[in-house]
């Protein structure tokens, strides 16, 4: 059997074609939000998505479009700022490179006249040629001033390969110490609550301080990757203290196994203590935190107290 099913619309008539207007609309700007998207957003990235490559290859010409769009018109001047400090960073390397070569080319050339004047004397001295007991004292005393000399010229040679290979650039200002803590509780507070770490920052009464608020942050930032990579991952706390003028921020970790006795050379470039056999590390974010501290007219040092590691930035008090 069949069976016919037939609707009788009424007035309804009008409400359909109101909601095929509306889906004609909705239809309408679906198709200009797309053209949108691809013009202020997808064309764009295009036109930009060779350019991290070509600057990983160090080609540092590469051409970057202005973009007038809201949504890249930063991006790309971000990226142009990042081309030009890669380019002045490169310079800077290239100029320190040569000064270096031309510093250790004089220095060997130096050390030749104070070496070649031990060997005579030294030579003399073992074939016996000087009889008088006056010119052996001579020939002796000039051979030590002579080894000073080589002294003083290796030292310069391993100051100039120990401190000169990093440049540090420091714009001293005021800053609330409030700001820069909320950024490093920021930063740091949801990587540790999903690590298990507990991350505790104790009260501390707000101040203005006297430092680069950028510098002064990095070298936090440092102190808490070391807590991290080299403490137990049970706790890290930052605490403060005041005193004389200058506010201290500590940073601490538990599980610290490195030995009191090596505490007078974590701040030295390229150390590394005996905890640091399986953690990846190049041993410089010490010494650049001792670096920073001292352009900002501050202070760093650490210790050792029931095996945790102490740590303490001195920054004074605007």
């Amino acid at each position: 059997m069949l069976y016919r099913v037939e609707y009788i619309v009424g007035n309804g008539q009008h409400s359909i074609a109101a909601i095929n207007c509306v889906f004609g609309a909705l239809f309408l700007l679906m198709i200009g939000l797309l053209y949108y998207i691809r013009g202020h957003i997808i064309v764009p990235f295009g036109r930009l998505s060779n350019v991290p490559q070509e600057l990983a290859r160090g080609n540092l010409a590469v051409p970057i479009p202005e973009e007038k769009s809201r949504f890249f018109g930063k991006f790309t001047w971000g990226v142009n700022l990042l081309r030009e400090s890669i380019e002045d960073s490169r310079k800077k390397e290239i100029t320190m490179q040569r000064d270096k070569k031309l510093l250790l080319l004089s220095l060997s050339h130096d050390i030749k006249t104070p070496l070649s004047a031990i060997k005579l004397n030294a030579r003399a001295l073992a074939k016996g040629l000087y009889k008088d007991e006056g010119k052996r004292r001579a020939a002796a005393e000039s051979i030590n001033t002579r080894a000073d000399e080589i002294e003083r010229f290796v030292s310069e040679i391993t100051k100039a390969a120990s401190e000169d290979f990093m440049s540090f650039e420091v714009t001293q200002g005021e800053a609330f110490l409030s700001v820069i803590i909320t950024r490093i509780e920021a930063r740091y507070a949801p990587q540790l609550a999903m690590s298990g770490t507990e991350f505790a920052i104790q009260k501390y009464d707000d101040c203005i301080l006297s430092c680069d608020p950028d510098r002064l942050a990095e070298c936090l930032q440092n102190l808490i990757e070391n807590a991290i990579k080299y403490g137990d991952s049970r706790r890290i706390e930052i605490s403060f203290d005041e005193i004389d003028g200058c506010e201290l921020i500590t940073v601490s970790n538990t599980g610290c196994a490195l030995e009191a006795k090596e505490l007078p050379q974590i701040f030295e470039s390229f150390h590394r203590g005996n905890n640091a056999d399986k953690v990846q590390g190049n041993g410089l974010g010490l010494f650049i935190c001792k670096r920073l501290m001292g352009l900002m007219n501050g202070e760093v040092y650490a210790d050792i107290r029931d095996k945790c590691f102490y740590i303490t930035l001195v920054v004074k008090m605007a």
